[in-house]
């Protein structure tokens, strides 16, 4: 009983911590997006991604997916969505949290990096709703790229969202199957005033604060 009890109680504080990934501040998951961007584009295969990132037409940087598993899973993180306008400039970011959950006999913990290049309008159009789900939509192609990015550039060229990450931890690698990318308009308020929505900020350019020119500039140097 007692090992149930402290195992039970090891699971809360696991699962704890997306929350309170979630609950960084604004400027805080900005900062962490824009440094991101640098260790993901990085080495061999982060030169293979800045092909995909200079094609895009937006894309989305979760700095920190917490992902743990005690029988009952789950991940969650903060992430920000930023896309190109017609002059090639990047837009000011919409704030959004991934989460999934999942049931199974597993064990470990993870922290991963991801990064989604949205590189159709039909895949930027579905994440400016106010909630994604990933495989939900037959329509839309979601490829994942991760060790071996080389082998699998083939696969990815017609796709509509294109991950690819950065995992550290027990599990082998991260699955955005089932995970739910969900606007977070409570953090664009704080961010930005009174904006309406992410597709004002990113689309309409309706946002703007200078905390995010760092991140805009790091995305023009890798993504052209």
């Amino acid at each position: 009983m007692k090992r149930l009890i402290l195992g039970l109680a090891t699971a809360a504080a696991v699962f704890a911590a997306p929350a309170a990934a979630l609950a960084d501040s604004p400027q805080h998951l900005v900062d962490s997006a824009t440094l991101s961007i640098e260790d993901m584009m990085g080495g061999s295969e982060g030169t293979q991604a800045q092909e995909f990132l200079r094609r895009a037409k937006a894309v989305v940087v979760c700095p920190n997916i917490f992902r743990a598993g005690l029988i009952f899973g789950g991940e969650g993180g903060g992430c920000v969505l930023s896309a190109r306008g017609a002059d090639g400039s990047w837009s000011d970011p919409a704030f959004y949290s991934l989460g999934s959950g999942s049931f199974g006999f597993q064990a470990g913990v993870q922290n991963a990096e991801v990064m989604m290049m949205v590189m159709t309008n039909g895949g930027l159009n579905a994440l400016l709703n106010s909630q994604f789900k990933f495989g939900a939509d037959a329509g839309l192609t979601v490829a994942t790229l991760g060790a071996g990015v080389n082998g699998s550039m083939s696969t990815a060229l017609d796709a509509d969202i294109i991950s690819f990450s950065k995992t550290q931890g027990l599990y082998g690698g991260i699955s955005l199957q089932g995970s739910v990318l969900s606007n977070n308009s409570g953090a664009e308020q704080a961010y930005y005033g009174n904006v309406a929505d992410a597709r004002d900020i990113v689309v309409s350019l309706q946002g703007s604060n200078q905390g995010a020119t760092p991140l805009k500039e790091t995305l023009a140097r890798f993504g052209g």
